[in-house]
């Protein structure tokens, strides 16, 4: 009798930890088409109100496509990209489609809501996602890498809906 109490309260523990969000599937639509390729560089890719990013570091800044935002935002325990980020999307797509030796890095980010390994899948479905948008629109596999930060890197502090908005996204940066 203790083992079958002991075992329900566990069941009872896990089950309460579980979430939702299926982490394994990526809704991506298939929107390719080719484009002209971007032409010019003149903004930095993956710098935001801080500084550099994980991606960006002062050996190691590249131009991205000019005047396009290096952000995806998602919303809460979601890692589905919002139609808003499409054409921010096509954008980076032609810019690596134009030079095959351009390469790109994907950091996924999270809230500070949820643990440590949680936030770290949750941020790398967020990178893989933004990873799979590219491919669909033609950006070869080898010219992208997707990784996850999780809550480890905030680009806002803050603790209210606010700040949590902002540190839900993947950046686009170059190398």
């Amino acid at each position: 009798m203790k083992k079958h109490f002991l075992l329900l309260a566990l069941v009872a523990f896990l089950s309460g930890c579980a979430s939702g969000v299926k982490l394994d599937e990526v809704p991506v639509d298939d929107r390719s088409g080719s484009g002209t390729a971007a032409s010019g560089s003149a903004g930095v890719a993956g710098l935001d109100a801080r500084g550099l990013s994980g991606i960006a570091n002062a050996a190691g800044v590249k131009a991205g496509p000019a005047g396009v935002e290096t952000m995806v935002y998602f919303d809460y325990d979601s890692y589905s990209i919002k139609p808003e980020f499409q054409s921010m999307l096509d954008a980076h797509a032609r810019f690596l489609r134009a030079d095959k030796n351009r390469k790109a890095a994907i950091e996924g980010h999270t809230d500070e809501r949820g643990g440590r390994e949680y936030n770290l899948a949750l941020g790398q479905k967020r990178s893989e996602a933004v990873r799979r948008a590219l491919t669909v629109l033609g950006v070869p596999d080898s010219q992208i890498e997707a990784v996850s930060y999780g809550k480890e890197k905030p680009a806002s502090t803050g603790t209210d809906e606010s700040a949590f908005a902002k540190n839900r996204r993947a950046e686009i940066g170059y190398r």
